[in-house]
């Protein structure tokens, strides 16, 4: 049996082609000069503009929504926003294509709409009496038909799949659906028209002041005080609140109301938890995270790509766009301001087993960690949010990347050390980290050359692999740091590891592992067929086509982590880095001690085995 009429969008498999269906009105202001006021298409600019004005206001109530620094205590479903909700939601835009292309039609049909002044007060009237007396009722009535047999099923039930309501959610829906919103939205207008008193602004007023409804309504954050219908009662039943709104998406079977809970109260389906529930939402409870990785901005682009600024793109794996380009001013000057005046802040959550995980960041991007003047301030950062997650109770805390790096703070040693009473466990993550790259390694392989070769991972990763009689390279000049490795070793391994000063040393060599930054110049020595192993930040770039470069060490999270919907930097959907994984590894086993500072290389296999046994999955 076929789909139901209307059901599906006619342009669902057109992607992002779909935009090409504006092209018609664009191209038309366009030819039409439609910028000059005097021109007969200068309506058509006024609709494009609008037009962009509503998306833009889904787009301001979804960054909004996602703010967690900001909005994580009145938040009314605590859950995160999954890979799945925010594919369901991808095309949450159809609508506006829809109802453009209708309201088009409109100014076509009658073409004394298309010489609206630019106000008239007595159209507000107007447009507000036909609201309350026609758009409510109307819409309350089909609402509740929607949520009947036929109609819920293959229309409405698409709209309640979602578990956690967001602004996007108000444009999940069917062409059916949409059609009608889009001619109650209509009803105040075409009266205020019609009774000669239509205006530009009230258009511009009444669309947008929708808009906003619909999407403060679904933002899952409550924003009215509950003091406020305390002191006023009357406002119960004027308008709704983002918790009388997720009731309906939660109960299905009240609360059907557009804005206006006095339709419910008449047709008998206003839930008598709705206030004491908004009250509850609005007084804030902070959630306790018992996992928090501890993370790092790279770069001012990457900057972009978090949930609260770009949700859909902060999905995927991350790399430069053109859209990104217009961007780069206003982010580079938040940059500044961080860098200025912000502290650790939350960017994201998921539950792993009923535990509530936090991704934290330090407000500081890639550069600035080489900067020998930002050093106290970073590492202040760091600590503020260490003693933080310790006083809310949370057990472990995750440092990433350049948190960790050992000539900032010793790989955490400095927090521990100063310190010593943290009932929060600190944990670098370089024992999974080691463990991945290890992991990674064929098989049979007798030789390896490695640069920053005399870090806490290189050290680790050659220590280990001399265990295994492969010979390591180790490209550094320093003599007396890699005789102390060397001495680490058993007598009987310490054969294994050689130094070299030169990267000609590994012409012959097909497994390097990178610790250290490599130029195109000194990638060149390497012999074709080379594949390169990479714990280096940032990554090296790929120039050889001879050759192969793996990621990061990086891990899947477990099949039941829930909740998860961003991706972490240029990772894979439901991949996190190793130390974000070695730290999660360390909260799941219950481990009680730190894991700062170097690498025990005895239990790179406890711990490698450990994750397995947790459901972690190498890449």
């Amino acid at each position: 049996m076929g789909a139901a009429f209307l059901s599906s969008w006619p342009w669902d498999n057109l992607g992002a082609y779909k935009y090409v269906l504006y092209a018609p009105l664009v191209g038309k202001a366009v030819a039409g000069r439609a910028w000059e006021r005097a021109s007969p298409d200068h309506w058509l600019l006024l609709l494009l503009v609008l037009f962009g004005f509503r998306a833009f206001t889904y787009q301001l109530w979804s960054s909004f929504s996602n703010m967690l620094f900001a909005t994580r205590r009145r938040r009314i479903v605590r859950d995160g926003v999954d890979f799945d909700q925010i594919d369901k939601e991808w095309d949450w835009d159809n609508f506006l294509i829809l109802q453009v292309h209708m309201a088009a039609a409109a100014f076509y049909a009658f073409p004394t709409l298309r010489h609206l002044p630019l106000w008239d007060a007595r159209g507000l009237a107007v447009a507000a009496l036909l609201h309350v007396a026609a758009t409510e009722p109307l819409f309350y009535v089909a609402h509740r038909a929607f949520h009947r047999g036929h109609l819920f099923s293959c229309y409405h039930s698409q709209h309640h799949s979602v578990k956690v309501p967001q602004p996007f959610t108000a444009g999940f829906a069917t062409p059916l659906e949409q059609l009608v919103l889009g001619a109650l939205l209509a009803v105040p207008l075409a009266a205020a028209c019609a009774a000669g008193h239509g205006s530009v602004a009230l258009a511009f007023a009444y669309v947008l002041g929708f808009d906003n409804l619909r999407a403060m309504g679904h933002c899952n954050v409550e924003v009215f005080p509950g003091g406020l219908f305390q002191a006023l009662p009357v406002l119960k039943y004027l308008i709704y609140t983002p918790t009388y709104h997720t009731i309906h998406h939660t109960k299905k079977d009240a609360n059907f109301c557009l804005f206006m809970p006095l339709f419910d109260l008449i047709g008998g389906t206003l839930d008598a938890q709705s206030w004491e529930m908004q009250k509850k939402a609005s007084a804030g409870v902070d959630e306790v995270p018992e996992f928090v990785f501890l993370a790092h901005v790279v770069d001012v682009m990457q900057s972009l790509h978090v949930p609260f600024v770009l949700r859909t793109f902060a999905s995927t794996p991350f790399s430069v766009q053109l859209f990104l380009l217009p961007m780069w001013p206003f982010a580079f000057l938040v940059m500044l301001m961080m860098w200025a005046w912000s502290k650790t802040f939350v960017i994201s959550c998921y539950r792993l087993r009923g535990r509530l995980h936090q991704m934290w960041a330090v407000p500081r991007y890639g550069f600035h960690y080489f900067l020998p003047f930002a050093k106290d301030g970073i590492n202040n950062q760091i600590e503020l949010a260490i003693l933080r997650a310790d006083k809310m109770g949370a057990k472990v805390v995750s440092l990433a990347a350049l948190n960790k790096n050992e000539a900032l703070n010793g790989g955490g040693t400095l927090f521990v050390n100063k310190h010593p009473g943290l009932r929060v466990r600190v944990v670098h993550g370089n024992t999974l980290t080691a463990a991945v790259i290890l992991n990674e390694i064929p098989q049979g392989t007798t030789e390896v050359f490695m640069t920053g070769a005399t870090s806490k991972l290189g050290r680790a990763i050659a220590l280990y692999l001399c265990r295994k009689k492969v010979r390591v390279m180790m490209m550094t000049l320093s003599t007396e740091r890699f005789q102390k490795i060397q001495r680490e070793a058993a007598p009987e391994h310490q054969q294994y590891l050689v130094q070299v000063t030169k990267y000609r040393s590994a012409q012959h060599c097909k497994t390097w592992i990178v610790g250290k930054w490599l130029s195109p110049r000194e990638q060149r020595w390497a012999p074709p067929g080379t594949h390169f192993h990479q714990f280096v930040v940032p990554p090296i770039l790929g120039f050889r086509r001879d050759c192969t470069y793996g990621k990061l060490a990086a891990m899947h999270l477990p099949k039941d982590v829930q909740g998860l919907g961003a991706c972490e930097y240029s990772l894979e959907r439901g991949v996190v880095h190793a130390c974000h994984a070695g730290g999660v590894v360390h909260f799941l086993e219950g481990y009680t001690h730190h894991e700062v500072g170097a690498i025990d290389v005895d239990r790179i296999d406890v711990v490698w085995e450990a994750a397995l046994r947790h459901g972690l999955r190498p890449v």
